[in-house]
């Protein structure tokens, strides 16, 4: 093989290489859990509301550069025995990431104690050993959707700083 080609081979090996570096970390992000413990639990609108906190999640840690890794909810369903189970078996959680090719999960959930306030809480569980590495509560003071927008905005800045550092929340709007 001449010099030429094996400059060639060289450049194309340092490219793949950075690209992999510059790669976001990969994170698969469950559907969030509702626990409502309020006098009028699970109305549609609070389930509407924590079925949007998965897509508003992934649409922030995209802007970081982190790869959004999907797990079918019939899979997360299967692996659910029931509400708090995943939030509580960090184990089983990963084997989804893993299964998946994920580096971390987050298993989420919106808490709502009352009418007045919720809070957004996420596990970061890292995929290779099935360890817990964060733990974020963000609280959410009333249902309104520029409320819960920011507090996924306050998780994702709380995640990005356990992982890469390449968040920045749009600024607030006047």
């Amino acid at each position: 093989m001449n010099n030429k080609n094996k400059s060639l081979i060289y450049i194309l090996f340092l490219c793949v290489i950075s690209l992999n570096v510059f790669a976001g970390s990969k994170i698969a992000i469950l559907e969030f859990e509702l626990k409502d413990l309020t006098l009028k639990p699970r109305i549609p609108a609070e389930i509407k509301r924590t079925a949007s906190i998965k897509p508003l999640l992934e649409t922030e840690l995209k802007t970081a550069n982190y790869e959004i890794i999907n797990i079918e909810p019939k899979d997360q369903k299967f692996a659910d025995s029931g509400i708090g189970y995943l939030f509580d078996h960090h184990d089983i959680a990963a084997k989804l990431g893993k299964k998946v090719g994920a580096d971390y999960v987050l298993v989420g959930r919106l808490h709502k104690p009352s009418f007045l306030f919720s809070y957004l809480m996420g596990h970061l569980i890292r995929v290779k050993d099935g360890k817990l590495i964060g733990n974020y509560i963000s609280e959410a003071k009333g249902p309104n959707i520029k409320l819960t927008i920011k507090t996924v905005q306050s998780l994702a800045v709380k995640i990005d700083n356990t992982l890469d550092n390449n968040y920045t929340p749009p600024p607030a709007k006047k």
